[in-house]
């Protein structure tokens, strides 16, 4: 009763819920205000799943945005149905076969899961989770210190005559 899309919650995820999740991330750090931590996230888990075997190096093409040359290129990698692409390495640009431009008719398929258990499946993936979790403690270790601290009586130096000497202004 466990099994769901053929993994198990405690095990393990599968490779497609893996690509499904990184596909997730990566749709939203495009429109992320703060885009670095959930690229950085697709990249550990390509990485690990590249190590594992279960995704492949397909090669390089040009980059649709390129960032401060005329022409830059990325390396495609597959990942079950998914296609994804990461910078190359110096090794990945002497190895790796140019494919030319981006093909539009290549499109990865659609996948309905939120970005915090998308996170949350890449995060365990990779070993982040209990970093994560202890960041989130110590935060809120501050936030308790902080409610503890009785509310000091604000002192203005210029006190007014004309408001009284109990008002803050």
């Amino acid at each position: 009763m466990n099994d769901t899309k053929g993994h198990s919650e405690m095990n393990e995820p599968s490779t497609h819920s893996l690509a499904q999740a990184i596909f997730i991330v990566n749709k939203h750090a495009k429109t992320a205000l703060e885009p670095k931590n959930l690229y950085n996230l697709k990249r550990l888990a390509l990485n690990k799943l590249l190590e594992e075997g279960q995704a492949k190096k397909l090669g390089l093409h040009f980059s649709d945005n390129p960032r401060f040359a005329a022409q830059q290129s990325d390396v495609i990698i597959s990942c079950d149905a998914y296609v994804f692409h990461l910078p190359p390495t110096k090794e990945d640009l002497k190895k790796l076969p140019h494919l030319g431009n981006r093909s539009s008719f290549i499109r990865n398929p659609k996948a309905v899961m939120s970005l915090s258990k998308a996170k949350q499946i890449l995060q365990t993936y990779v070993g982040q989770a209990t970093d994560i979790n202890q960041n989130n403690k110590h935060k809120n270790m501050k936030k308790i210190e902080s409610v503890d601290k009785p509310k000091q009586r604000y002192h203005n130096p210029f006190p007014s005559s004309f408001l009284g000497k109990s008002s803050k202004y």
